[in-house]
Formats: C-alpha cells, sequence, structure tokens
C-alpha cells in the first residue's frame, strides 16, 4: 500500500503545483479588449464545476458514483502519477509559450497573438489537453466512477469553451487560423 500512497502523492502535488503555477502566472497578462458575457461563460463553468467535485469529492457520494472500478494497486498508481506529471509538464509548458496572451476565460487580449508554437504545434489547446490528462490520472489512481465520469465532464465543459475561443481566434486571424486548424488537432494530438 506504501507504493500506491506514493503514487497518489505525486499526482496530488502536481496539482498543488497546477495551482501555484497559475495563480502567479495569472498575475501578468495583457489588458483584456474583449471578453465573453457571464452567460456564456456558465454553459461551462457548470460542467467545469461538476467535474471537479465528481473527481475530488465524488468518491464519498452514493451508489452508483461511489462504485470503485479499477482496484487501488500500485501499478495503477504509479502509472497514473507518470501520467500526470506528463500533463502537468504539457499544460505548464503550454502555458508559458502562451505567455501574457492567457486568460481563464474567453477573452481577446491586447495586441493578442496568434501562438503556433511549443505545443501549440501539435494541438490548438494544449493546456486543456494537459489538464485533462491530469484529470484521467487522478480518475486512474483514485479508481472510483465518479472520477471518470468528472473526466468526461471536464472534455464537455472544455469542448464548449474552445468551441468559442476558436470562433474568436476565426474573427481575429481569419486565414491564419484556419490554415493552423488544417496543420494541428484541437485537443488531442493526431486524433481530435
Amino acid at each position: 500500500m506504501h507504493a500506491y500512497s506514493l503514487g497518489v502523492d505525486i499526482i496530488s502535488g502536481c496539482w498543488l503545483v497546477f495551482v501555484a503555477v497559475w495563480v502567479i502566472a495569472a498575475l501578468s497578462t495583457k489588458r483584456t479588449v474583449y471578453r465573453e458575457t457571464q452567460a456564456q461563460r456558465l454553459r461551462y463553468w457548470v460542467l467545469l464545476a461538476i467535474a471537479c467535485f465528481l473527481q475530488f469529492y465524488g468518491r464519498r457520494l452514493p451508489y452508483p458514483l461511489n462504485i470503485r472500478i479499477l482496484p487501488h494497486v500500485a501499478l495503477n498508481a504509479w502509472a497514473a502519477a507518470v501520467l500526470c506529471v506528463i500533463g502537468l509538464a504539457f499544460a505548464i509548458w503550454a502555458r508559458i509559450i502562451l505567455g501574457r496572451n492567457w486568460s481563464g476565460v474567453v477573452t481577446l487580449k491586447e495586441e493578442h497573438e496568434l501562438v503556433e508554437r511549443g505545443p501549440y504545434r501539435f494541438v490548438r489547446h494544449p493546456i486543456y489537453t494537459g489538464i485533462l490528462t491530469m484529470f484521467f490520472a487522478t480518475a486512474l489512481a483514485q479508481g472510483h466512477l465518479s472520477g471518470f465520469v468528472g473526466t468526461l465532464l471536464m472534455f464537455a465543459s472544455f469542448w464548449i469553451k474552445l468551441g468559442r475561443e476558436e470562433e474568436l481566434m476565426l474573427q481575429q486571424f481569419p486565414e491564419r487560423y484556419r490554415a493552423y486548424q488544417q496543420r494541428a488537432k484541437r485537443i488531442i494530438p493526431f486524433v481530435l
């Protein structure tokens, strides 16, 4: 059980690093020139909140969400820990490359840039890719149905949000963004 616990501790550490990096990095973003409405934001924030609740508290919920579908074994925890570290590294890499253009909501920044380097060569929304990888890894380690349902809801939340982000990028960079869409997948490298 010690090896299992160590894997879970690594995953917890990844989430702490993620939150710390995001809070610190959010302090230095460009001035916003356009921000989506609260109603538009609510479409994906509700799913995001439910996904987080299911992921981190779902095992305390009643049947069937608390069903353990994967055993608590060291192999699962270590595979999940490696996956979580990879997801964290990918998300942080993307956040660094995006720089001051980043926002937690759909916005257009002053002198907004279309970033196509770094992890953006592989997917158009690599921060979401990294977070989803971390979410899936957490569900894998915990092994409860609620975590996997939460991961699907997180995917749905990001899918809704990235659809609006892409509309905005097409308005801002019509030809360049269309060409970029042809070169890079949305969220899963080489697949989707």
